[in-house]
């Protein structure tokens, strides 16, 4: 059985850490812990669980602190977590079946990433990351903000996943600040870092900029293909806050320039077309959506509500819209049978019913 080495990048995390390690410690063999210039109780709490605590001086970059804290790890897999990170009760056992039963052999294992979720606690947002790394000295984390091990060699997709349960929100800056000054050192982004510098400066409301940075991503050769899907979307977003309608909805359709459609995309052309009147238009594309098949395993983000559940609803908001009542009921019968406890579909609900005892 293969053994395994937590290794975690820490700051100030005293409100997260111990959740974290809770909900881990038993199902590793070692808990590395790099400090990064913490002033509270987090490494207080961390000695609790490991000794193998290591300082280290903040450089704003993530994979130089995370390449530090795999070299520390003397297991045959390398795990990361981040603080605000748990894995759930029902993830445990398949964790460690999955544990005695992998071949050595296996260089990367890639698990689910939970990062949202709604009000009944299901995941509503969620893609693949590289989650087990095997600890031979290939495998190196690049970038120096949204950090990653490109995967190479065999790589195993398993569906355990790790939860994002953030509590509080942290610097909204950060990561906009390290790809400025990158670029103030006169570092070129490779493909990657600008999808991300792009998606950075779209959250800070600097849409013709992000505009500009990702239509050159998406115009260069280099890139992942998920990553120029969805930069077409938040393209597509940055127009229409702008006010630049036709753009918005050729960036959309672009996105299967790159490849077969996605769900999420069907859904935002059909919102394009429900917003503006055009409900046969957006029948089309919900319906699409429907019809896509969810590709998790090309890693992706993955919004699994757009393959059922949001289509299902506004299907319902369209035929309503148009005075097809008893279709519009029907569609939102099924997204019930999705999200029963959904308010929208209760809402929903007692709208029709009102509507047949008038």
């Amino acid at each position: 059985m293969p053994t395994i080495s937590l290794c975690m990048i820490v700051k100030n995390e005293e409100e997260h850490i111990g959740r974290c390690l809770d909900s881990i410690a038993e199902l590793v063999d070692e808990i590395i812990i790099v400090d990064t210039g913490s002033t509270d109780r987090t490494v207080e709490i961390a000695s609790g669980y490991t000794t193998k605590i290591y300082s280290y001086l903040w450089k704003e970059d993530f994979s130089d602190a995370r390449n530090t804290s795999f070299s520390k790890a003397s297991m045959d897999y390398c795990m990361w977590m981040d603080a605000d990170d748990v894995l759930e009760e029902t993830q445990k056992e398949p964790f460690l079946q999955l544990k005695q039963s992998l071949s050595l052999d296996t260089d990367i294992v890639m698990m689910k990433y939970h990062t949202s979720f709604d009000e009944a606690g299901r995941p509503s947002f969620s893609y693949y990351r590289e989650r087990w790394i095997k600890n031979d000295g290939r495998y190196r984390w690049v970038g120096e903000v949204h950090e990653v091990i490109p995967p190479s060699g065999r790589v195993v997709y398993s569906d355990l996943a790790v939860s994002h349960k953030k509590k509080n929100a942290g610097d909204p800056d950060r990561n906009l600040r390290i790809y400025q000054r990158m670029l103030a050192e006169g570092k070129r982004l490779e493909a990657r870092q600008q999808y991300y510098y792009g998606r950075e400066l779209y959250y800070h409301k600097q849409y013709e900029e992000a505009v500009s940075v990702l239509e050159e991503f998406l115009n260069a050769r280099e890139g992942w293909i998920e990553n120029k899907i969805e930069a077409c979307s938040v393209c597509a977003e940055c127009y229409l806050r702008m006010g630049q309608e036709q753009p918005a909805l050729l960036s959309l359709l672009r996105s299967m320039s790159f490849d077969l459609p996605r769900a999420e995309l069907c859904c935002e052309i059909g919102n394009y077309f429900l917003e503006r009147g055009h409900f046969q238009n957006a029948i089309y594309w919900y319906e699409a959506a429907l019809n896509t098949p969810k590709r998790e395993n090309v890693g992706g983000f993955i919004l699994p509500d757009c393959y059922d559940y949001i289509p299902l609803l506004q299907l319902c908001v369209c035929y309503d819209k148009m005075g097809d009542w008893k279709r519009a009921g029907e569609y939102n019968e099924r997204a019930g049978l999705c999200k029963p406890y959904s308010k929208a579909y209760l809402y929903n609900k007692q709208y029709f019913d009102n509507l047949q005892k008038n």
